[in-house]
């Protein structure tokens, strides 16, 4: 199936495996991968290493508004094997951790924040063939994407599937814990003033519930066979 140059918009809530689909869909179709919850989390790890966010959540604007003018967080490597940098040092596994979950909302509800991390993602996006991951990539940062999917799931099934992914890491956390802070999350990135979580109009909606990766691949190449009038030989 040959794809068209087009941008593939995943939004969704936490732990509903945008960034595996994501991946997933840049490795079968040769797109290029565009992490933007990494970039947030890249965000949030330097404002906590560098003190500008204290343990009750509250943010040093101020300083992280200087911050933000010369921080540089982006992505080395091609495709879907491209890792998040934070200047010269790899913070791929740093930003999954749940301290980094726990604060990764206030941070992203700042409107400079969201600046910064929308303009690298449509310079990155520009030249189509991408896919991104996030939460308001459909409605705010690409709203002219010619493929938008929202991915949803119970909260216990993400719950777990989180859980999981911290155990594999070495992780010691407990699934109240886990669960606790996705509803937390829910909550902060649905009510949030700027690009609260929402569907697009357009976009498709992708129950991932009880379906596995493969299932979920399925599910797209239908979509795009109906959506581009493709067919196997295109």
């Amino acid at each position: 199936m040959r794809i068209p140059d087009i941008i593939i918009a995943v939004d969704g809530y936490s732990s509903t495996g945008k960034s595996s689909f994501a991946r997933l869909i840049a490795r079968e179709f040769g797109f290029q991968y565009l992490d933007s919850g990494a970039l947030y989390r890249g965000v949030t790890l330097f404002a906590i290493e560098n003190g500008l966010i204290s343990p009750d959540g509250t943010i040093d604007i101020p300083a992280m508004e200087a911050a933000l003018e010369t921080l540089d967080i982006h992505f080395e490597g091609a495709g879907d094997g491209s890792c998040t940098f934070m200047g010269d040092r790899c913070v791929e596994k740093d930003i999954r951790t749940l301290a980094v979950s726990g604060k990764v909302s206030p941070v992203a509800a700042m409107p400079q924040v969201r600046e910064y991390v929308d303009r690298r993602l449509r310079l990155l996006g520009g030249k189509k063939r991408a896919v991104l991951d996030g939460r308001d990539i459909g409605t705010t940062v690409f709203p002219d994407a010619e493929l938008k999917i929202f991915m949803t799931a119970d909260v216990e099934v993400r719950a777990m599937r989180r859980m999981k992914e911290m155990q594999s890491k070495g992780e010691n956390v407990r699934f109240e814990d886990v669960l606790h802070n996705l509803q937390e999350r829910d909550y902060i990135d649905s009510h949030r003033e700027v690009s609260p979580l929402a569907m697009a109009k357009d976009a498709i909606v992708l129950d991932n519930s009880r379906m596995t990766l493969d299932d979920q691949m399925v599910w797209l190449r239908n979509i795009m066979r109906k959506k581009f009038n493709l067919t196997d030989k295109d």
